[in-house]
């Protein structure tokens, strides 16, 4: 090789090594950090990162997850807004370094260096230990770097997409259940157990998803939990004020205390909802039926059996226009609605799933694709889970637990052989 030619040759690898060698990353806590305030923590992270921080009781904790142990170093890479004196602690595994912040004096960035002995998620924990005035420092991003990187990394990178938002939710995780694709179906019916402790608000455990709409149990509120069910709308748009009156659906009834309406964000269409108070620990029964009418029409209408009350409850009937179908797309899935409550895992039984079809033959349904949304996809979370628990289907999200699913795998389950038996001449 010509002494030119290696010179060239020798600056390609130093500056391929640059470009592809993974030295630090910057790790928004935006995206990433959560508060011990939790639906109050929404006032001090913010798209800037921490801030506002005034409660000295209130801290925070920061994950990210790592393939590889060994040196994590950690350091502030913004100029944080420093406020009088004040001093916070920063911890991992219990190993605490506390940092001095002066309003008066430069702050170098540095924060400290960890040994990691296992893989799975890291969790930082900042806390405030003493300040002079007002407020706690305010700052947005880390540097990460050491050994630890040799792996790789998982975490909230940006705010494309709004990912500081759906990064903070954590990963919603589904059952795609497989059917006979000839068998026309009118009837889908599932149950639904979440395990005691595991009704954590902003979930939503779906239970009858189909394709034009989905039907299941949330947690609001510590005084209000609703039984939801929507259709969507054939017009595609996040508002629901712009559908046009031939594309809008039709409520047909619904049941006592159920309250109706529309929804957008996330598709929009036809929304129902009863405020009912249900026990984490019992099972529930969801029962949707679904037929295509004359003139381009389908009627969906949903039914909820609680075992307090002993008895089928219709949520509501919709009539959704520009469509003609059975039910199909037979789905599950768990999701979190709250950003501040993604630190949090929460689980969901789904026990005996059963479609119907037009002649009333009934038919079970037994394996499950497990499959996970965008933020799974992407990496940024890895605190998903689905598969087989006491013969029946489990889902499984948030909390940064460090065992996670494979993605689009099939779940089998043994015949439960329970056929619903449901009298539907009796129906409300």
């Amino acid at each position: 090789m010509k002494p030119l030619k290696h010179l060239f040759f020798i600056l390609f690898l130093f500056v391929g090594f640059i470009s592809f060698g993974q030295t630090s990353i910057s790790l928004p806590l935006a995206g990433n950090a959560y508060s011990s305030m939790h639906v109050d923590g929404s006032r001090t992270i913010t798209n800037l990162g921490i801030a506002n921080w005034k409660n000295p009781n209130e801290f925070f904790t920061v994950y990210f997850r790592v393939t590889k142990p060994g040196s994590v170093e950690i350091s502030i890479i913004d100029k944080p807004v420093i406020d009088g004196k004040s001093t916070l602690e920063f911890s991992i595994n219990n190993q605490s370094k506390k940092i001095a912040f002066n309003q008066s004096k430069p702050f170098d960035g540095k924060i400290g260096e960890w040994k990691i002995k296992d893989t799975g998620y890291i969790a930082l924990k900042i806390t405030g230990i003493s300040k002079t005035q007002n407020q706690f420092p305010s700052f947005s991003t880390l540097n990460i770097s050491g050994t630890v990187l040799d792996g790789k990394v998982a975490y909230v990178k940006n705010n494309e997409g709004n990912f500081f938002h759906w990064g903070r939710r954590g990963p919603s995780v589904h059952l795609n259940y497989l059917q006979p694709e000839s068998l026309k179906a009118e009837w889908y019916y599932n149950e639904v157990t979440v395990p005691v402790g595991q009704d954590i608000m902003g979930s939503y455990f779906m239970a009858n998803g189909f394709g034009e709409g989905y039907f299941g149990m949330q947690v609001n509120s510590p005084t209000e939990r609703h039984i939801l069910f929507s259709v969507w709308s054939p017009f595609s748009t996040d508002d629901p004020k712009s559908i046009p009156e031939s594309h809008k659906i039709k409520m047909l009834k619904k049941g006592e205390n159920v309250h109706t309406g529309e929804f957008g964000n996330e598709g929009s269409g036809g929304q129902s909802y009863l405020n009912y108070i249900w026990k984490a620990g019992n099972t529930y029964k969801f029962l949707l039926h679904g037929v295509p009418d004359k003139h381009s029409t389908t009627t969906y209408t949903a039914y909820f059996f609680a075992p307090e009350m002993g008895k089928w409850q219709l949520i509501a009937s919709f009539k959704r226009p520009l469509t003609q179908t059975y039910l199909k797309r037979f789905h599950s899935f768990l999701e979190n609605f709250v950003p501040e409550q993604g630190d949090k895992s929460r689980m969901v039984l789904f026990n005996n799933q059963w479609i119907c079809d037009d002649k009333g033959n009934w038919t079970e349904l037994k394996s499950a694709r497990f499959t996970t949304d965008n933020t799974g996809a992407k990496g940024y979370r890895m605190d998903y889970g689905g598969g087989i628990e006491k013969g029946s289907f489990y889902l499984k999200n948030g909390g940064f637990f460090n065992d996670f699913t494979t993605p689009k795998i099939i779940l089998n389950r043994t015949s439960t052989g329970k056929k619903p038996e449901i009298d539907f001449s009796k129906l409300p």
